[in-house]
């Protein structure tokens, strides 16, 4: 098993597992596969900059050469927020699940946080009822902090979103 950062030439096979994950799982992102079907091949090159202050970061594990899983990072711009990361697309398919690759993508994008200067924390959400994904990250770190009612519309329902948080370096006032 291999990681590393995705880079604009692995944009179709990138592209081709973010489809399968929003096909399969539709209640677990707010993008739709219809929508981002749509997308021409130079988004998601542009989403995989290969810049060192790109906006946006995306790991990626490979087995045996084929990709095997992705997590995302992207960067807040405004000033006022610029402290704050969000982790999103994680994805590992069913087929790679049970050997810790999750576990490595969410380290590989904690990591990328630590590397940029001024960020203190990593968000994220997921879906609530997502018990195996929602462990995952709290053995990372992660803390939940609320849960936002009828986030995301996934055909005639909705599903609500846990949010969830990783301190990277913000001190505890109540501690001393």
């Amino acid at each position: 098993m291999t990681l590393r950062r995705l880079d604009p030439s692995d944009a179709p096979v990138y592209r081709a597992l973010m489809l399968e994950a929003y096909a399969l799982h539709p209640d677990a992102f707010t993008s739709g596969v219809e929508e981002r079907a749509a997308l021409p091949l130079s988004w998601w090159e542009r989403r995989l900059n290969a810049d060192p202050q790109a906006a946006e970061l995306v790991f990626a594990a490979f087995h045996e050469g084929q990709l095997a899983g992705v997590a995302g990072l992207s960067f807040e711009r405004r000033e006022k927020v610029r402290h704050k990361a969000t982790l999103f697309g994680m994805y590992v398919p069913i087929r790679f699940r049970q050997r810790g690759l999750g576990r490595q993508l969410v380290d590989a994008v904690l990591a990328g946080a630590r590397e940029r200067p001024g960020v203190k924390l990593v968000q994220l959400t997921v879906t609530q009822g997502n018990a195996s994904a929602q462990a995952l990250y709290e053995s990372c770190g992660f803390t939940a902090f609320g849960v936002e009612p009828f986030a995301v519309a996934v055909g005639e329902g909705f599903v609500s979103k846990v949010h969830m948080w990783c301190n990277m370096g913000i001190p505890d006032p109540s501690q001393p």
